[in-house]
């Protein structure tokens, strides 16, 4: 590979306190977000295009990135959600055997700005002992008092709604239309990986817009109900969580992941919060409090459910911890056919751990 120059980046966050580094390739500029960390050591792909990221700046802890390429199977949307990348290394060459491409080419495609050698490990211990908060990732070195600026207008994560800026405009529908069941899923920020696990379980989706009513849903009539993933705070998704209200009232089945588990809890009554740092990686330890069993679990999220709440909610049972920090990690309604988790039971890094819950989901559709 010929020598390149590369252009000098910073790293500001909220706080003033700055790390530097390269932009990666010859994108300059300058994004802004919520910068947060992925511990996760591969699955970069899925991590880019997860709508669950969007608005954040990515830390990803893994030392090299970009070494095993790009492929279209491995994304989770129709493009890049993060608003711009931090690594340590960064590959420019690749080798897999089904990689169509390098990485570098896929995010000047998606015209990401991207920064590398950043003390990735200095950063990271940083934002766990101060948390996640916004921060500026740019090319313009010399312009600190103006990025600081620029940085003080942008939105904090609690309370912002982000589940418009991703989820679909118009309905659609995904998987074999002569499929067993009828599945209507709420997009708040959907993957796809969640759409092919419920349609192999012999189901016709029908995905609809985050601000559907669940009227425009019930139109489809459906068998089962599902609130997806997505990105902010769930506070502000009050139709989201009327259409949740209605669902229940009428004990129908649904199912909620991750965002969807957070509008769920709030249908009943139980707040929730924005955590220090929240769960980013693929080796998230989860225990199923009904059968006992651990699961090795890759999460998503920056808000949890309020657990003392849950507790003492006479409707609503805790079925998973995460043993890190007993944080909620699945409901169940008692007397009700609803149950979600706080984890992507679709993402399988290794173990298939919990891919038992959408066949969960349909059980309870079949009953």
């Amino acid at each position: 590979m010929k020598y390149q120059k590369r252009q000098k980046a910073i790293i500001l966050l909220a706080d003033g306190t700055i790390f530097y580094g390269k932009a990666v390739g010859n994108k300059q500029g300058t994004s802004f977000g919520e910068v947060c960390f992925n511990t996760g050591m591969t699955g970069y792909q899925e991590i880019f295009t997860d709508p669950s990221y969007f608005g954040q700046l990515m830390v990803t802890t893994n030392a090299h990135i970009g070494n095993y390429g790009t492929n279209a199977d491995e994304v989770e949307s129709d493009s890049i959600k993060i608003a711009g990348l931090i690594c340590k290394n960064f590959s420019y060459v690749y080798s897999r055997v089904d990689s169509e491409g390098s990485l570098e080419a896929f995010l000047d495609k998606n015209n990401l700005l991207a920064i590398s050698d950043v003390d990735t490990r200095a950063l990271v211990s940083y934002i766990r002992d101060h948390g996640a908060m916004n921060a500026v990732i740019s090319t313009e070195v010399d312009n600190i008092e103006g990025l600081k600026k620029q940085l003080a207008e942008v939105p904090n994560m609690e309370g912002l709604e982000l589940a418009s800026k991703v989820s679909t405009k118009e309905p659609y529908y995904f998987g074999d239309e002569n499929a067993t069941y009828k599945v209507a899923a709420l997009d708040i920020g959907i993957k796809k990986n969640i759409l092919r696990n419920i349609a192999s379980r012999d189901a016709y989706i029908k995905v609809f817009p985050y601000n559907s009513k669940f009227e425009d849903l019930e139109a489809f009539k459906p068998d089962g109900y599902f609130l997806s993933n997505g990105p902010g705070d769930p506070e502000p998704l009050v139709e989201a969580q009327d259409l949740a209200k209605e669902v229940i009232k009428r004990d129908l089945p649904l199912f909620g992941i991750c965002l969807g588990h957070q509008v769920i809890a709030r249908a009943n009554g139980v707040s929730t919060y924005k955590m220090h740092n929240g769960h980013r990686g693929i080796n998230h330890p989860v225990k199923n409090l009904e059968t006992g069993k651990g699961e090795i679990t890759s999460q998503n999220h920056g808000f949890a459910v309020n657990r003392e709440e849950s507790e003492a909610n006479p409707e609503l049972q805790i079925t998973h911890v995460h043993l890190n920090d007993h944080t909620v990690a699945g409901l169940a309604m008692k007397n009700k056919n609803c149950f979600s988790v706080q984890y992507h039971p679709e993402a399988s890094p290794g173990p298939h751990d919990s891919s038992y819950l959408f066949d969960q989901f349909i059980e309870n559709i079949k009953k």
